[in-house]
Order: C-alpha cells, then sequence, then structure tokens
C-alpha cells in the first residue's frame, strides 16, 4: 500500500543555485531510488525563518510530493540529518482530505499561470 507523503527542507543560505540544485536533486534522487512516486515538487524559494537556526535568520525552502511505502521515510530523514546543508526538515503522511486540497491548490496555480 503507497501513502501519500508531503516533505519540506530548509537549506542554508550560503548556497548558490547551484549548490541547491544539486541539493534538491540528491534527496529527489533517494527517494526516486526506493521506487516512490514523485508527484510534486514546488521552489519556496530563500524565505525569513520565524526564529534564527545555527545563527541564520534566512533559508531556502523547498517541498516535494510522493507516493511511497512507509520505510523510505526513517532512510530520508537520516540523510536530511547527515546533510550539513539541511538546517531543518518535515516529512507528513497526508490523509485524503490533505491530498484533495493539495490537488485543489495545484489546479487553481496551473489555471492562473494558464491565463
Amino acid at each position: 500500500m503507497m501513502n501519500h507523503y508531503e516533505t519540506v527542507f530548509i537549506t542554508t543560505p550560503v548556497l548558490s543555485d547551484t549548490q541547491m540544485k544539486e541539493t534538491v536533486e540528491k534527496f529527489k534522487g533517494i527517494i526516486a531510488n526506493f521506487g516512490a512516486e514523485l508527484v510534486h515538487e514546488e521552489n519556496w524559494g530563500l524565505k525569513k525563518l520565524a526564529y534564527p537556526i545555527q545563527k541564520k535568520s534566512t533559508g531556502f525552502y523547498y517541498l516535494i510530493e510522493f507516493k511511497s511505502n512507509g520505510d523510505l521515510i526513517n532512510k530520508l530523514e537520516t540523510e536530511y540529518r547527515r546533510d550539513e546543508r539541511i538546517i531543518r526538515f518535515l516529512t507528513f503522511k497526508m490523509d485524503k482530505f490533505a491530498v484533495e486540497y493539495s490537488v485543489k491548490k495545484r489546479s487553481k496555480k496551473e489555471t492562473k499561470a494558464e491565463e
């Protein structure tokens, strides 16, 4: 049974565009290598943090939505902890209402982009 998950991670703001892309590709690769299905991704860009983390007040936010079995989550979060570029992360299992909301939100964005 595949569950629906959403993971958001924040990288240190000192990364170059290339380093940020490499970080994103690394974690997308981990997800894909586990046989998970990538559903959606969003680059939220550089944002101010609610409170300083590791003496930094901003960070690059990135969201990945995917379908997978639960085994992947421990592996993914271990990799986040090992990567010094990641300053925070959160992964959660989406229930059917969260999935529906996410689909609606995306379709609204796509409609606006087409206009």
